[in-house]
């Protein structure tokens, strides 16, 4: 059985070859170091059509977004789809889209995708887009995102132990109005391992809240090795569950107020947004800065760099 990376190595390798239309099978092949019968058994066994007819279609794809979106002629987009004259690319096109090159750049057509088994397309510029290889919903992205704070949260207090006492009770010039006064590297890492004690604490049916304990990053990371189980046990799994609506009673509020599991979790991923992108901030003026800007991106789904890293090409 291919595994997920073996499939989009090869696939790469597919991607890779758009640009060189006039490859042959077994030039591409070679690029992958296999055979053109390996090759060819591996990628249409894993995605369900031969490497040489997904090769066809996918610069069909891009030859119909070309027209689309560009102003290239019929034989410069002939041409760089791989056909040696503009009749044989118009009869190619004609039997996948229905119509000649000319009447589709006409019709005003945004979406150009063609009936394939694989589920796999090009995606302008010059990628492609991929079928996810397994049904996700709205709650697997919302765990996720809920996994990714958690662990956050954990290396920002593991990093608070690399600073000295004075780096760590800084006062953080920019800070955000309502959310905490005067804040501290120390006192944002607390904040963050106390908030999940609190919600805890109010599930729980507690009456005040939690008192105040060890703030040093030794006693933050024990604190938050107790709270994390318990925070997904009490408020995740009900979500997950399908009770994100139900309601209970904080009675450590004053007076006591009513609450859902559901705003639970949008209150703490939205205030600990703000509170690890300020903790970030402060780690990095420290020269700690193997975070980047705590991008959950790569932790919920995808390859991408994080943030900080990323530049986008610009209209001059």
């Amino acid at each position: 059985m291919i595994t997920s990376d073996r499939l989009n190595w090869l696939l790469d390798t597919i991607e890779r070859s758009l640009e060189e239309p006039e490859l042959s099978g077994a030039d591409v092949a070679g690029r992958a170091y296999l055979s053109r019968f390996h090759f060819d058994r591996l990628v249409a066994a894993a995605v369900g059509e031969s490497p040489g007819a997904l090769r066809r279609r996918l610069l069909l794809e891009r030859a119909a977004h070309m027209l689309a979106t560009s102003d290239a002629s019929v034989l410069e987009i002939a041409h760089d789809t791989g056909y040696r004259s503009p009749e044989a690319f118009t009869r190619a096109f004609g039997r996948a889209y229905g119509g000649s090159p000319r009447d589709y750049r006409r019709s005003g057509r945004m979406t150009h995708d063609l009936p394939a088994p694989s589920g796999v397309h090009f995606h302008p510029p010059g990628g492609l887009r991929l079928p996810a290889t397994a049904r996700s919903t709205a709650m697997d992205v919302l765990m996720r995102m809920i996994d990714h704070h958690l662990w956050l949260v954990g290396e920002i207090v593991d990093r608070t132990d690399r600073v000295d006492e004075e780096t760590l009770d800084r006062p953080i010039e920019l800070s955000v109005e309502g959310i905490d006064d005067d804040p501290t590297l120390r006192s944002l890492a607390t904040r963050l391992v106390s908030q999940l004690e609190m919600w805890v604490t109010a599930v729980e049916g507690g009456q005040t809240m939690p008192p105040a304990g060890d703030t040093s990053a030794a006693g933050l990371r024990a604190r938050l090795a107790t709270v994390d189980p318990r925070f997904r046990k009490l408020v995740m799994e009900p979500v997950e569950q399908g009770h994100a609506d139900e309601t209970f009673v904080d009675a450590t509020c004053d007076p006591p107020e009513t609450f859902t599991y559901g705003g639970i979790v949008a209150h703490v991923l939205t205030f600990s947004a703000v509170r690890r992108t300020l903790a970030i901030g402060a780690l990095t003026s420290a020269g700690i800065d193997d975070l980047g800007s705590g991008d959950p991106m790569r932790y919920v789904g995808g390859s991408g760099s994080d943030a900080s890293t990323i530049t986008r090409r610009r209209d001059q």
